[in-house]
């Protein structure tokens, strides 16, 4: 009998790095895939992205609606309520022997939890990272522990799942699964980008995505540093995606529209690019500006330097691509500058990425199929010698 395998997506950042996954998941005769939507991506507010995961071939099993129309904390913590509810009906009825969740946004510790609940096996990717700027570090360590098998991007990341009591049988480092697409995209032109978005993409071309940093408070004075920066580059073309559906994302949002609606000739908002769209535009453009794991995980790839803005990602591995600056727009100008200098251009270009080289998907999908089940909700704690004296 195939192994029942259920993914669960929130947001089209998240889809698009599973996609190779969800891809060769479906193509395995040993395997059945269920794929669970939920989040953003059935929110019309930002793009109503459903769509786009049934326009790629895929089957969509279940839709969990839990995003309530509110980014205030108050709302989003009932979002991760009605959260644990739909994925206990969802689960129930599709009955995988596997739930793989990606990442640390509110939407997979909801998922977890109904499945820790429920006694459905966990897997884990993109454990042991941290971002010590956003309250999603947390829930990242709760879904590892919520887990009974973990799939890292990068060794260091690996020793820290064991860290936390995790048995080293049970972890396996793959790399990051979102490049996978290195291997596979059929990347769009410069031409058929403008035709796209509306605009002319003349150098330099700036990806920016700016995200709340959820531990902090609003993130009002934050974007505006940056906008302000940005007003510097006047030749600039600016393409500018929205921020997740986090605590204050609203207040991004609306700045950034008004931003854009001042430069309509060279800046475009838009609330999903898909992943074609989006990694071609990372192929084509200068740098990526901002504070997504984007920057620090699939850029250096390409060789594009990154400004990293903030505490958003502080705590995760980076190559030498990747600028740091803090939340003042002198600080921005000048990571921008820099980052568009011929020197550091070329030291791009030549950065190692510390999340590897592809091929993710496929070492994952041996370890669902391949893997003991028997037994495999019982954990113990695995004990790392300790070195501190806490007495």
């Amino acid at each position: 009998m195939a192994r029942r395998i259920a993914v669960m997506t929130g947001t089209r950042a998240e889809y698009g790095l599973l996609y190779w996954l969800i891809k060769g998941i479906e193509d395995d005769p040993d395997l059945e895939l269920k794929l669970i939507v939920t989040g953003m991506h059935l929110s019309p507010e930002f793009g109503s992205t459903w769509r786009n995961v049934q326009e790629d071939g895929f089957e969509i099993a279940a839709k969990v609606e839990m995003l309530l129309s509110s980014d205030t904390p108050v709302g989003v913590a009932k979002s991760a309520g009605l959260g644990v509810i739909g994925f206990a009906e969802a689960l129930e009825r599709i009955d995988p022997h596997i739930l793989v969740i990606l990442g640390d946004r509110f939407e997979a510790l909801a998922a977890a939890t109904a499945a820790h609940i429920m006694r459905i096996p966990v897997a884990h990717i993109h454990g042991g990272e941290c971002t010590y700027g956003a309250m999603d570090d947390a829930f990242r360590h709760s879904i590892t522990k919520l887990s009974q098998l973990h799939f890292v991007a990068a060794e260091p990341y690996g020793r820290r799942v064991i860290q936390m009591g995790e048995h080293p049988s049970r972890v396996f480092c793959t790399g990051a699964p979102g490049l996978d697409h290195l291997e596979h995209v059929d990347y769009l032109s410069v031409e058929d980008l403008e035709r796209d978005l509306g605009i002319s993409l003349c150098p330099p071309i700036f990806l920016i995505t700016y995200h709340p940093v959820t531990l902090q408070g609003s993130p009002e004075g934050a974007l505006r540093a940056l906008l302000g920066a940005l007003d510097a580059f006047p030749g600039a073309s600016m393409v500018f995606t929205y921020p997740n559906a986090d605590t204050h994302g609203r207040v991004i949002i609306k700045m950034l529209e008004d931003y854009t609606s001042r430069h309509p000739e060279r800046a475009r908002a838009v609330a999903s690019l898909g992943q074609r769209r989006y990694l071609s535009l990372l192929k084509h453009c200068d740098v990526v500006i901002g504070n997504s794991s984007s920057g620090l995980t699939e850029a250096p790839s390409f060789g594009v330097p990154t400004v990293n803005i903030g505490d958003r990602q502080r705590g995760r591995l980076r190559a030498d691509s990747v600028i740091e600056c803090e939340e003042d727009e002198e600080a921005i100008r000048r990571g921008i500058q820099r980052a568009l200098s011929p020197e550091f251009r070329s030291l791009a270009l030549k950065a190692r990425n510390p999340y590897g080289e592809g091929g993710a998907s496929k070492k994952i999908i041996k370890v669902l199929k391949e893997f003991p089940l028997e037994g495999i909700l019982e954990k113990g704690f695995f004990d790392v010698p300790m070195t501190y004296d806490i007495s």
